[in-house]
């Protein structure tokens, strides 16, 4: 009996075009025998419509079945019956992503256009584009556009935890804040709230299938075009999987002692909405690059498991893993960041040079773990 009812189980997904498929069969017997039986001219008109709909039935129930099959396995570790049932659909087009990024993080995920039928990457609201233009002209990415998301570049200020005020590109460059963060991010002129949409920004936020924040500065990047009203509200509405690739590192002056948590709690705070998934690196940092950014009062952004909320499966997960859940968004931890030796000089000497590891996100790796988050949700 238990293997009886294993078997019965495995059908589970099969059940639906098989009932289907059998009321149009018997739909069909009805018909056919009331026609040759009966031979009433009257009802002939409803034997034909029972083998219509019968014949409707078992073509729809075929057509479900074809989406499934189930395939013998030859090693039964996996299911002691020996049988997977499974699912299968044709390949679509490939998707359209919109990326809120800018500066290097924007350019690090340049590679994706290579995978996607277009990459349109929005720059921060202010920004020249003409910065992307030409970077992108040196690197000759494929399917890649960049967009404003106003006419003329908007001021963009924040005030940090003190009460201090600076504009937002200036943060990086002032190592005396280091230790703040960032309370409070406004448009110097509110009238700048209210700048329309143009058609292209509004156009890719539409048709896009997913939207991804980041990866770059989550003040100076990410967050600066949801100052504007109708961006935000696109943003908000649109249907779209939102993604947010989260820093490697606090950044000094902006995102000084956040957790992955208040990063998420900051976007939700802008923006209005919890991105559906979150990507964290998961590789741990060497001593000497850990020391190196400790120097600049910087740390790991790390997911801390007393910070979650729930689990949730995510959909494809073989092994069933459950994944946390923050702020409502699905946190995904992955190996996103290589060391790479980067060359650095000082204002005291500018000639003179000197070799560090630093740690930055890896293009590679970041474009195959968001193909892979695509395809499977």
């Amino acid at each position: 009996m238990r293997t009886i009812s294993g078997h019965l189980s495995r059908l589970n997904s099969l059940a639906l075009p098989l009932i289907v498929m059998f009321a149009g069969v018997a739909l069909i017997c009805i018909g056919l025998v009331s026609l040759l039986g009966i031979q009433l001219a009257p009802l002939a008109w409803r034997d034909a419509l029972l083998i219509t709909i019968g014949l409707a039935a078992l073509g729809y129930g075929l057509w479900q079945l074809s989406g499934r099959m189930v395939l013998p396995m030859g090693d039964t570790t996996a299911s002691p019956d020996g049988e997977l049932v499974m699912g299968f659909r044709r390949a679509g087009r490939p998707p359209q992503v919109v990326v809120l990024s800018g500066g290097a993080g924007m350019l690090v995920l340049a590679g994706l256009g290579d995978h996607v039928e277009r990459m349109t990457c929005i720059v921060p609201a202010q920004d020249p584009v003409e910065y992307y233009y030409r970077a992108a002209g040196l690197f000759n990415f494929q399917n890649v556009y960049y967009v404003v998301p106003a006419p003329v570049p908007l001021n963009v200020m924040a005030e940090l935890d003190d009460g201090t005020q600076f504009d937002v590109r200036h943060l990086a460059i002032n190592p005396q804040i280091a230790e703040h963060h960032v309370s409070q991010l406004y448009l110097s002129d509110p009238a700048g709230g209210s700048t329309p949409l143009p058609r292209l920004v509004a156009d890719a936020i539409r048709d896009a299938d997913a939207i991804i924040l980041g990866p770059g500065s989550l003040f100076e990047s990410v967050l600066p075009n949801m100052l504007i009203d109708s961006f935000r509200e696109a943003v908000g509405k649109s249907s779209a999987r939102k993604l947010y690739i989260c820093n490697l590192m606090t950044e000094p002056g902006r995102t000084t002692g956040f957790s992955v948590a208040d990063h998420i709690r900051t976007i939700k705070r802008y923006a209005g909405f919890a991105p559906d998934y979150v990507l964290v690196n998961a590789q741990r940092i060497e001593s000497d690059i850990h020391r190196l950014y400790a120097a600049a009062h910087q740390s790991p952004v790390y997911l801390s498991p007393d910070e979650y909320e729930e689990t949730a499966v995510l959909p494809g997960d073989r092994d069933g893993q459950r994944r946390l859940v923050i702020e409502g968004s699905m946190v995904i931890e992955a190996d996103l960041a290589s060391s790479v030796i980067q060359y650095t000089a000082t204002l005291e000497n500018p000639n003179q040079s000197r070799a560090v590891r630093v740690l930055r996100h890896d293009g590679d790796k970041l474009t195959a773990t968001v193909l892979e988050l695509l395809r499977r949700t």
